[in-house]
């Protein structure tokens, strides 16, 4: 099946020169002009990816993005604001990704087809390897296939693709101390552009979701070496 993208930009010759360079790639693309554009267009689509200005009229860009994370929905921010503080404002919001303008169009396809192909990888290998792809930690059950993650009461807690990538991770990997790199090259793939931010916030996000429902540390901080899943993993 075509992956479906949607641009969300209100500068016209930007939204609609990434709409003719994805099409000529293969891929299916809309385009929208502002966040209520972009619902109305998410009503007819589902789309595999979004791919976001933080600059837009009324809604800003960070808004929307959170807004798509709790739908699941992979996003790559697209911005003029090129410097750290605004690649972190937009890897808060959840982004799965973030490029700053000017860019070269085959690194923005680079990066397009690396959200792409996170879960998909995630998924092979689970067909390849396991039987069955429950993890249980804790009172906690992990069902990486099917990206569902329940509480020690048995609730579903909700999560980012990039969380549930994380997750699985940390799962494959328990009680291992993880670099930065080690954990981006498990989640992203190898030779992904390093970002210890980025990696900083994700796993500060997937832990405060955790701590939310269950006040045992999961995930612990190793100053200056990278990050442990502490809790035994078993399998059923």
């Amino acid at each position: 099946m075509t992956q479906r993208i949607i641009i969300v930009d209100d500068d016209q010759s930007v939204r609609e020169a990434l709409i003719d360079f994805l099409a000529s790639q293969g891929f299916s693309a809309w385009g929208a002009v502002d966040g209520r554009n972009l619902d109305a267009v998410l009503i007819e689509i589902v789309p595999d990816l979004v791919i976001l200005d933080v600059m837009l009229p009324g809604e800003n860009g960070v808004a929307i993005c959170k807004r798509l994370v709790d739908q699941r929905i992979p996003v790559l921010m697209l911005s003029a604001l090129g410097s750290t503080p605004d690649r972190v404002l937009g890897l808060e919001g959840g982004a799965d990704d973030y490029i700053a303008k000017p860019f070269d169009p085959r690194e923005l396809l680079a990066r397009v087809r690396s959200v792409l192909r996170r879960d998909l990888r995630a998924a092979e290998r689970d067909t390849k390897s396991h039987s069955t792809s429950d993890y249980r930690f804790g009172a906690w059950c992990f069902d990486v296939e099917e990206k569902v993650l329940l509480d020690p009461q048995g609730s579903e807690l909700r999560l980012t693709l990039g969380e549930l990538s994380l997750l699985t991770a940390f799962v494959r990997n328990p009680n291992k101390l993880l670099s930065r790199s080690r954990l981006q090259d498990l989640v992203q793939g190898p030779g992904s552009e390093s970002f210890d931010r980025a990696v900083d916030l994700a796993v500060s996000r997937l832990r405060r979701k955790l701590a939310e429902r269950d006040e045992a540390v999961i995930i612990e901080t190793v100053r200056g070496e990278g990050y442990r899943f502490r809790p035994s993993v078993s399998r059923p």
